[in-house]
């Protein structure tokens, strides 16, 4: 009983005795870590999409939102709703406003090449998602078109040999985009390798899919005996895949197309209104947008001086079979989950 109360009083002497080492002296500082977030405390970063409402530009907004915000930064939106004028008059506007970035889907090569350069010199970081402009501006993140035509049409050709018609159609998005520019030379890539192939339509459909139905069913009503579609995105090709399925040739027409990797997308496989979709993954490029713009701001170039980056989103080429052996790696995604994290 002795010993028992001497250890008690001994732990009570123990606790109340000060150490040497105080709570501040502990650890190592990281001298990298407050310039990290005073760098980015207070930066504007402004959002120009074609328009929202869709997988690409709300997953995009989302994932920059969930990575940007918590760091003090404040999100523009500033939404053209597919109106290129539109979309000029609010470029034009944030110039005047000065944000510290601007994040831009471009509709063509050509509309806001101009602007853009002039939002340089105004001392704005410009980043350019997934479709150029012809001005080169600080980062572009977003898909390697050439590689992705490629890549479908490989999958058709692949489809469409000896013992079929070798007959295939193509169904591009606007003509001046560069989504459908450089994709088209990664489909002529493919094509110039496989002269048997024989190209019977090769329309725009300007990424409406009320169009690419429109297209497909006409294609589809000249040529009954057509064996595959090279498809150019899948927002639109939700017409191109559900005019096969009417005309009960689902079975016999093989459709390849690509987008961002959502749920809708997956959905579509599932339902066999798509037989091959390339995703180009938004979780992933959302990441790369949000890193690049930390970095940026981090930086002490001038927008506009430094060497022109570009980080091409690595491909998930997805199938019926496959697609849940993707959903960890960023497939089939919902705006929501990106939302959450």
């Amino acid at each position: 009983m002795k010993n028992k109360f001497l250890k008690i009083a001994f732990g009570i002497l123990l606790a109340a005795m000060p150490f040497s080492l105080s709570a501040e002296e502990m650890g190592i500082a990281d001298p990298a870590r407050d310039k990290y977030y005073s760098a980015l405390e207070g930066k504007k970063v402004a959002y120009v999409p074609l328009a929202m409402g869709f997988d690409l530009t709300e997953g995009w907004y989302a994932g920059m939102k969930t990575a940007l915000e918590p760091l003090g930064i404040e999100m523009i939106l500033r939404d053209p709703n597919w109106s290129a004028d539109a979309g000029s008059k609010a470029i034009s506007s944030l110039i005047s406003e000065r944000p510290d970035v601007m994040v831009v889907h471009n509709p063509d090569v050509q509309t806001y090449a101009k602007l853009l350069r002039k939002a340089e010199k105004a001392g704005i970081h410009v980043v350019q998602v997934n479709m150029k402009s012809a001005f080169p501006t600080d980062a572009f993140v977003g898909a390697d078109w050439i590689e992705i035509g490629e890549l479908v049409t490989q999958k058709v050709v692949d489809q469409c040999g000896s013992g079929t018609s070798q007959k295939v159609a193509i169904v591009q998005g606007v003509l001046t985009a560069a989504a459908s520019a450089y994709q088209l030379r990664g489909v002529s890539n493919i094509l110039n390798k496989n002269p048997n192939i024989n190209i019977v339509s090769n329309q725009a459909a300007d990424w409406d899919s009320t169009k690419a139905r429109a297209i497909t069913e006409t294609t589809l009503q000249q040529h009954p005996d057509l064996c595959g579609i090279v498809g150019f995105w899948d927002g639109m090709d939700i017409g191109t895949g559900a005019a096969v399925k009417e005309a009960g040739m689902a079975d016999k027409v093989f459709l390849a197309t690509s987008g961002g990797g959502g749920k809708t997308g997956c959905d579509n496989l599932q339902n066999d209104i798509f037989d091959v979709f390339v995703s180009y993954d938004v979780p992933g490029q959302a990441r790369d947008l949000s890193n690049v713009i930390k970095g940026l701001l981090q930086a002490d170039n001038k927008p506009g001086k430094a060497g022109k980056v570009s980080l091409f989103t690595q491909l998930q080429t997805l199938t019926k079979e496959n697609m849940n052996s993707y959903t960890g790696a960023g497939a089939c995604w919902t705006v929501e989950s990106l939302a959450s994290k």
